[in-house]
């Protein structure tokens, strides 16, 4: 079975993520990979770590008029049997590239979150009929996609959740926090991964920091932020300093393998006001890490409250504030969510299980 995967993405997120997860599962189970994508990624530098084939667009692109034809080139010298689509972009240039072309090749699409809005093209390619399959992350990504969708396209998505891979626990650190900023044994870590992006909502993350150290007087607490900055980042530093909280808490931008350093957390919060996933609380989860989450993406199909894990609505900093204290105080219930979170994410999320669903998608849409 060959599987040409399309990803316009030239940064590093979940998404990729997941593909990297995947990709030396599925190669086990017989299943031929090769990525078309942008030069110069880190994609590209994995898929040459995992000696993924990486064909790469032109002109440093990926939707650009040039590749609409150029796709049609691939797919002839490659012959895949499916076209797996993992991002908007390649969405973009299969759906061009199909309709004036022909690529004669069946695809399925990955939807890992859902934007405030959707524009008027975005509608008019999820609803493509040349698109066999929409993969959505979590119900909640296949619920709001639906609000969008024709009545035949939203019969083609189907829910597979993203992974993680089992090896991440055997991961050194690529640092310890602690010796690296003189951190005292008493004080308590909560960490934090994601990128300065808007739907981290890292505003309310700061917000609940806020709660804890001036509301809740907890000094013994430091909050650890690891992310890539971004434009939002110079008013997310102001605000920590206009709420007086920026001896406890760290902003650490990206670093290589950051999930290498969850384990060194107490506790995770993440304070996201959209998200697909993410993969941060899966590998956290995983780690035996107990996590504070708000209510979005998959964490209402993973975390249940006070078993695993605690949630909040989004942007409820006072709601995330409380949950952070309970989980650090109550030694119990910190135990009772790191084993059982631990023992979900390798039973029903480990990156074995979830290839073996996406490879029993791709026979079922070959052979349909």
């Amino acid at each position: 079975m060959k599987i040409l995967h399309i990803s316009g993405a030239k940064g590093w997120g979940g998404n990729e993520q997941q593909m990297v997860y995947l990709f030396p599962e599925l190669q086990q189970k017989g299943v031929e990979n090769s990525v078309f994508g942008v030069s110069d990624s880190v994609l590209q530098a994995e898929c040459a770590r995992l000696e993924i084939p990486f064909i790469v667009a032109k002109k440093h692109k990926l939707n650009l008029a040039v590749n609409y034809r150029y796709l049609k080139e691939v797919v002839l010298k490659i012959k895949p049997d499916l076209i797996h689509l993992h991002t908007s972009d390649s969405l973009t240039v299969f759906t061009i590239s199909d309709i004036l072309f022909g690529l004669k090749t069946k695809a399925v699409f990955s939807k890992k979150g859902m934007g405030t809005s959707s524009s008027f093209l975005s509608k008019i390619k999820y609803n493509y009929s040349g698109l066999n399959s929409i993969i959505c992350v979590s119900k909640s990504v296949q619920r709001d996609l639906g609000a969008i969708l024709s009545s035949k396209n939203k019969l083609k998505t189907t829910v597979i959740h993203d992974c993680v891979s089992l090896t991440i626990q055997k991961e050194l650190p690529t640092f310890s926090i602690r010796e690296k900023f003189s951190i005292p044994a008493e004080i308590k870590l909560v960490g934090n991964i994601g990128n300065h992006a808007k739907a981290k909502d890292l505003t309310t993350f700061i917000e609940t920091v806020s709660v804890i150290l001036n509301q809740f007087d907890r000094k013994d607490i430091l909050f650890v932020q690891i992310g890539e900055f971004s434009k939002l980042t110079p008013d997310l530093m102001e605000l920590i300093k206009t709420k007086k909280v920026e001896k406890n808490i760290l902003f650490l931008n990206k670093i290589e393998k950051a999930s290498s350093v969850v384990p060194q957390f107490d506790v995770f919060l993440m304070t996201s006001e959209r998200e697909g996933g993410p993969t941060s609380v899966l590998e956290a989860m995983l780690m035996g890490v107990p996590v504070v989450s708000t209510q979005v993406g998959v964490v209402p199909e993973v975390i249940k409250p006070g078993e695993n894990g605690l949630f909040a609505p989004v942007k409820e900093a006072n709601l995330l504030a409380t949950h952070v204290i309970e989980m650090l105080d109550n030694e119990l219930l910190h135990q009772k969510c790191s084993q059982n979170a631990r023992e979900l994410i390798q039973k029903e999320f480990n990156s074995n299980v979830i290839a073996n669903q996406t490879k029993t998608l791709y026979e079922q849409l070959i052979q349909s």
